[in-house]
């Protein structure tokens, strides 16, 4: 298997919940997460030698060692010696966007590595790294649907997939401070638990149809919306944009931001409103795609 190929989908909240911050810092929260045909791609070539490529539109905002090397050398420190070839990261997703961008890329090398050397990894537990990795890392990792508390770290896979959404993703280009999340959850001023048990364990209601969906969607939102648009004051225009596009259902942030999301009738209608945002608004990351 000399060259292995995964795609870093972009995760995005379609309901995220902050219940309240741990004694450790972390917050307890409940989100709905569903993947994006958007997204990064990584390629290993197992015959090259050892070596990480970043390329694509969005490669040169990467500052420091990316998640990529972070998880090479995670699973390095597990499985020393291990001959891991050449790594090409195609970084297409904004960088520190809210759609988990950074620990889908980690997820995804994870996956290739996973396929491309099952006996030498055979005992590795991938879950656990994934989890050193960052509170995003396991959810990408499954790349799949899931109803995700505590930390973000316990998943609920669902029982079926979710009924597909036609999106529009945007992200209006905006300077990002280094510590945007931190300072985002202070400007939400969550009450402190006394435990992390003390958060309530909440089911997914069923979301038997696509109206059902949205309509969970509808009632939940983002907590992260207003203090987001405290730090980072972009947002709101985008959101404004976004529900004011003809078919848009209902228009959210994803994350911490600032990349925010709309739903719409079907896909003609989210590619035309893709279009007519981006020619309004050329500065701006604009992506038609399916949530799903």
């Amino acid at each position: 298997m000399p060259l292995v190929r995964e795609r870093a989908r972009a995760k995005v909240n379609l309901t995220l919940a902050v219940h309240g911050r741990r004694t450790d810092g972390y917050h307890d929260l409940v989100s709905l997460v569903a993947f994006a045909g958007a997204g990064d791609a990584i390629s290993l070539d197992t015959d090259a030698p050892a070596a990480v490529t970043v390329t694509g539109p969005f490669a040169s905002r990467i500052e420091g060692p990316n998640l990529v090397e972070k998880a090479v050398s995670a699973v390095l420190e597990v499985v020393p010696g291990l001959a891991i070839g050449h790594i090409t990261l195609e970084k297409n997703l904004p960088v520190a966007s809210g759609v988990g961008g950074g620990s889908s890329d980690a997820a995804a090398i994870l996956r290739a590595i996973r396929a491309a050397y099952p006996d030498q990894t055979a005992a590795v537990d991938w879950t656990l790294i994934a989890t050193r990795l960052g509170a995003d890392v396991p959810v990408c990792f499954a790349n799949r649907s899931t109803w995700m508390t505590g930390m973000g770290t316990v998943l609920q896979p669902l029982a079926a997939p979710l009924p597909p959404l036609d999106a529009v993703l945007v992200n209006p280009g905006a300077a990002v401070p280094p510590d945007k999340t931190a300072r985002v959850f202070r400007a939400l001023a969550a009450p402190l638990l006394t435990a992390s048990s003390n958060a309530p364990s909440i089911a997914l209601p069923p979301v038997p149809d696509r109206a059902a969906l949205i309509s969970l969607m509808q009632r939940m939102g983002n907590d992260l919306e207003t203090p987001a648009t405290a730090v980072i004051a972009e947002i709101d225009q985008v959101l404004s944009a976004l529900e004011s596009c003809p078919g848009a259902m209902l228009a959210r942030l994803s994350g911490a931001g600032p990349t925010c999301f709309a739903i719409f009738d079907d896909a003609a209608t989210a590619h035309s409103a893709a279009a007519t945002l981006q020619a309004a608004h050329p500065s701006w990351w604009v992506v038609p795609t399916v949530l799903e």
